[in-house]
């Protein structure tokens, strides 16, 4: 049989590997400094590390979008705002078979919306109504403000450029997210405090606790970030959580048991 875990390890190590060889590279063939290597490394991994994983990782029903990047500055046009590769999860199969006999087309719409929104911020991106709408799902602009007033009513705010542009990233809740699990909470319990649906709240966890997983074995951030799926800036944000943040005994101890089964 073999042993996914160990594969996994090999990978990352020959990932560490390659980093190192790209770097002395730049060092030795283009004279570069080793702050410009690490900086030319840093931007390999922002543009291209949603290509790295074609077409092994792509999973079936899955796409690459051009989104907007999360750092741009909302004042300023959208033809001037920069870009960002995101992977997106348009058909999950059985799980989403299982919502259109439960709620319908329009519910199962709504769950891919809700889906691919928190997605495309996980991995440092916003999605526009005219994303959704002409390039993702292919509906019409005014069904999706239907569907996203819909989510308004429900007290779920979605992570939409829009809706970022108006009242602030801070509506997000990733940080509040993790600290109320961090404090013994589960996840209805944070879904009700934070407005935000149970899966997205079990996505925001289980990246957490990858990162955790990677902190503990040395990776430098971007490479958590590349591996994660996640970017930068969210990497950063959670291994700032878990080096300083306090957390319940029992929650320490599920984190610690799932480093030692990653070692």
């Amino acid at each position: 049989m073999i042993n996914n875990t160990s594969l996994q390890k090999w990978d990352r190590l020959k990932q560490k590997q390659l980093d190192q060889m790209f770097t002395q590279r730049l060092l030795t063939g283009l004279n570069c400094s080793p702050f410009e290597a690490t900086a030319i490394l840093d931007l390999v991994y922002d543009v291209y590390k949603p290509f790295f994983d074609n077409p092994q990782n792509l999973q079936p029903g899955q796409m690459i979008v051009q989104a907007i990047s999360v750092d741009s500055n909302p004042g300023r046009k959208l033809s001037e705002c920069s870009l960002t590769s995101v992977t997106l999860t348009i058909d999950a199969g059985e799980k989403d078979i299982e919502i259109r006999q439960e709620q319908g087309v329009i519910g199962l719409r709504r769950y891919r919306i809700q889906r691919i929104c928190d997605e495309a911020f996980q991995q440092g991106a916003l999605l526009t109504v005219e994303d959704i709408a002409n390039r993702i799902l292919n509906c019409g602009e005014r069904t999706i403000c239907r569907d996203i007033e819909a989510f308004k009513k429900g007290g779920i705010t979605l992570p939409l450029r829009s809706i970022i542009k108006d009242i602030g990233r801070s509506l997000t809740h990733r940080t509040q997210i993790i600290k109320e699990w961090l404090k013994g909470r589960e996840y209805l319990q944070i879904s009700q405090i934070t407005k935000h649906s149970l899966t997205s709240v079990q996505n925001y966890v289980e990246k957490f606790k990858r990162v955790a997983c990677l902190v503990d074995l040395n990776y430098e951030v971007n490479a958590i970030a590349f591996l994660v799926k996640i970017s930068t800036k969210l990497a950063e944000e959670y291994i700032n959580i878990y080096s300083n943040a306090s957390m319940i005994d029992h929650r320490r101890d599920e984190l610690n048991e799932l480093i030692k089964k990653n070692r």
